[in-house]
């Protein structure tokens, strides 16, 4: 069960102005490559973490539903379950009743739990399809500030050093990043 982003955050993490304050820049020439800096640092923090930061969709494909009703989510944290739909035999998916299954929220990793009959998937392979709204919120103000921090830093580090040629590629994320981020490491499900 890997799961798949089907639509990203609507803003990033860290706003350009936000950064090119940082940077203590002003003008446009740069921020094309300052943009780009940012979405690259909260994509390596967000796989860092394995966390959302900001509000995506992300989907699921199930073979069978799990047996004890309880499917413990690899995304996180979840805001919602969007939609979930199974595959039959033939003819398009079925979207499930909301009133068949909720949303364990509040352990970690959180859980899809069925609450009532959901319908089998006709097909043998990934015939469920979870739809998850994934992140701390939909706005950059929703990202706990160490992590928004955290990608300002690393974007900024990668900035100062674009071309340099001194090694930092291999070197993997900065001690200062790395000591922003520690307490949202999640560890990876079993």
């Amino acid at each position: 069960m890997n799961p798949i982003l089907v639509a990203g955050p609507a803003v990033e993490a860290v706003s350009l102005v936000d950064l090119k304050a940082h940077l203590r820049l002003d003008g446009t020439d740069e921020d094309g490559p300052l943009l780009g800096l940012l979405v690259a640092a909260r994509r390596c923090l967000e796989a860092a973490t394995r966390l959302a930061f900001v509000a995506q969709t992300w989907r699921l494909h199930l073979d069978a539903w799990p047996p004890q009703g309880r499917l413990a989510l690899p995304v996180a944290p979840v805001l919602a379950v969007a939609a979930i739909r199974v595959n039959p035999a033939s003819g398009p998916a079925v979207t499930v009743a909301p009133d068949t299954y909720g949303l364990d929220a509040a352990r970690d990793p959180a859980a899809l739990v069925l609450d009532g009959t959901v319908p089998a998937p006709g097909l043998p392979r990934g015939g469920i399809e979870i739809d998850l709204s994934c992140g701390f919120g939909p706005e950059a103000a929703s990202v706990p500030a160490p992590l928004g921090l955290a990608i300002k830093l690393l974007a900024a580090r990668w900035y100062s050093h674009r071309g340099d040629g001194d090694g930092l590629l291999g070197e993997g994320l900065p001690p200062d990043v790395r000591s922003l981020i520690a307490p949202f490491v999640r560890p990876r499900l079993a």
